[in-house]
């Protein structure tokens, strides 16, 4: 886990101007798959243009944004400023992509160094042993897992965070509750707008790295 010591010398003022966790990994079913373009569709506003489409009312700051990154940072890796509810992708040529995110609520959230060990489109969800415990009257009734599709609660795309070999049940995934974006909602995840993860999620390859800063207000994001 990220230490305060390690986030002021590393995180802070990285760059400059311009959901639910618990997912077990299932293979989609081949007629799942026959659909998965059809709800990419239903997801993408129609005359898509990232940077100023927003049907969904978000703050026009969470709209994809390129912007100049600190020099060092790894392109091809992701860094989450959980304080002002920016995911950054570092890109060649000291330049990243800044995309608005939801968090996790309460002491749910859980910075570290995560390897993205998976990907998966229109994934299947299954609540965690954990969240079923905590809070039995939401989650019992999916235990059996949720199949894929705009309702669900990955998404359209997922990313699976990993230590080691060790599945950690986070993710970052688009969420069907774009409205959530700047907030704290989710159960562990970093929610993303489902066009917007969609058009990352090719970008990311697998074996790259995920690190997700603290949520304490000392840590601070030019906007």
């Amino acid at each position: 886990m990220l230490t305060r010591r390690h986030f002021i010398q590393t995180s802070t003022a990285l760059f400059g101007a311009a959901a639910l966790p618990g997912i077990l990994p299932s293979a989609a079913s081949a007629s799942a798959q026959g659909s998965w373009s059809k709800w990419d569709a239903r997801v993408t506003p129609a005359n898509y243009v990232p940077e100023t489409s927003n049907p969904w009312g978000i703050a026009p700051r969470f709209l994809p944004t390129r912007v100049e990154a600190n020099a060092g940072l790894r392109p091809g890796d992701i860094h989450v400023d959980a304080v002002a509810r920016y995911l950054y992708f570092i890109e060649p040529e000291g330049t990243a992509m800044r995309y608005g995110v939801a968090i996790a609520r309460g002491n749910l959230y859980e910075p570290g160094t995560y390897t993205i060990r998976r990907k998966a489109k229109w994934p299947t969800w299954t609540p965690t042993a954990s969240m079923i415990k905590r809070e039995p009257a939401t989650y019992e009734q999916f235990a059996d897992g949720v199949p894929g599709g705009p309702t669900n609660p990955l998404g359209s795309r997922a990313l699976y965070l990993y230590v080691g070999n060790r599945d950690t049940y986070l993710r970052i995934h688009g969420t069907p509750s774009p409205r959530s974006i700047g907030g704290r909602a989710s159960s562990g995840c970093v929610r993303m707008v489902m066009a917007h993860i969609n058009g990352l999620y090719g970008k990311v390859q697998t074996g790259s790295t995920a690190v997700l800063y603290p949520s304490e207000t000392y840590a601070t994001a030019q906007s």
